[in-house]
């Protein structure tokens, strides 16, 4: 693989777009084919950003020959089944989160990457956030004491979207905690790992979406306190608090570009700004991944998303929250 990393797109929505944007930055990368279920949305796409290859299927692309790795940015009832049938053609996978609605969806994802020797990877793209980086070094390390508390919140209002939109319509695994309680799931999951309980409650919509999700991740001795919602803004400010100092993601957190450090009574903020709009680091390990052949990453393994598809499902469990295409 000594030429530049080709990729296609799974599903040209509106995520996918940003992702292109900064996979444009990326100089060993490009985009080479994209698939939708409308030929004419794909053609619409690969005109916009000057791709090659435009398909009218998903396995048209995966049997292509035209790709090293796709970027699956399918609503998340797709991610599994569309995972699969590319590991099965030996390309590799960057799936958008959650990778899959459930542990169960997650197992067969991983078995998939195993029995095909192809790369597969969860887009948590907060993991590999610089600012979110250097915030988990310091934790490790103990610059700010053993860690007790964790704030983190993820919400906006949602309800203007559409009942058929991905958000709000149950066929489509919608709600607040697949989308976005996912991030304050996965700071809580990096910095202090699995909790010993779980304590959760959840608001619904008339049609059974889940609408937002308060919880309270409970560990030997720290305490995570999470939100996610559709009904309203939230400030998006982490808190990592320890005995000896604390940690500040500004708003909105999972895309940060910058934290503060308070320690002995004095805050001390530090820059570190993005290339793009935060995709770019991601798509970084991808190709280094893949260049060094292997099949997870280490920053992301298929373990850590086991781990936060477990989370999911719990905090799930504890509210109530299922789709009708569930057995």
């Amino acid at each position: 693989m000594n030429n530049k990393i080709r990729w296609g797109i799974v599903g040209p929505g509106k995520i996918a777009r940003k992702f292109v944007s900064d996979l444009l930055l990326v100089d060993d990368a490009e985009v080479t084919a994209v698939a939708s279920r409308s030929l004419e949305r794909a053609q619409e796409f690969s005109k916009e950003y000057d791709v090659k290859h435009a398909f009218g299927s998903y396995d048209e692309l995966f049997q292509s020959g035209t790709v090293d790795v796709v970027y699956i940015a399918t609503p998340h009832n797709f991610h599994k089944e569309l995972s699969v049938n590319a590991l099965e053609n030996g390309i590799g996978v960057l799936c958008e989160k959650p990778m899959g609605i459930n542990r169960g969806e997650v197992v067969e994802q991983v078995n998939a990457s195993k029995q095909n020797n192809a790369f597969l990877m969860e887009a948590m793209w907060s993991r590999f956030n610089p600012s979110i980086k250097k915030v988990k070094q310091l934790v490790d390390e103990g610059v700010v004491g053993e860690l007790k508390y964790i704030h983190a919140d993820f919400a906006f209002y949602g309800l203007d979207k559409g009942l058929d939109s991905r958000l709000l319509n149950p066929n489509l695994a919608s709600g607040s905690i697949l989308d976005i309680g996912i991030y304050p799931i996965f700071l809580s999951y990096l910095l202090l790992g699995m909790p010993d309980e779980i304590m959760a409650t959840s608001k619904f919509h008339e049609n059974g979406t889940e609408l937002q999700t308060s919880m309270i991740f409970d560990y030997k001795d720290a305490q995570s306190i999470l939100y996610s919602g559709l009904t309203s803004d939230s400030k998006m400010e982490a808190e990592i608090s320890g005995t000896k100092g604390e940690l500040f993601l500004k708003p909105r957190w999972h895309e940060a570009d910058e934290y503060t450090l308070v320690k002995d009574e004095k805050a001390n903020k530090f820059s570190l700004p993005l290339t793009g709009i935060g995709y770019y680091y991601e798509i970084l390990e991808v190709n280094q991944c893949l260049r060094g052949k292997r099949i997870e990453s280490e920053l992301w393994s298929h373990q850590n998303s086991l781990d936060l598809s477990e989370l999911l499902d719990k905090v799930r469990e504890k509210c109530g929250v299922t789709f009708p295409f569930e057995t």
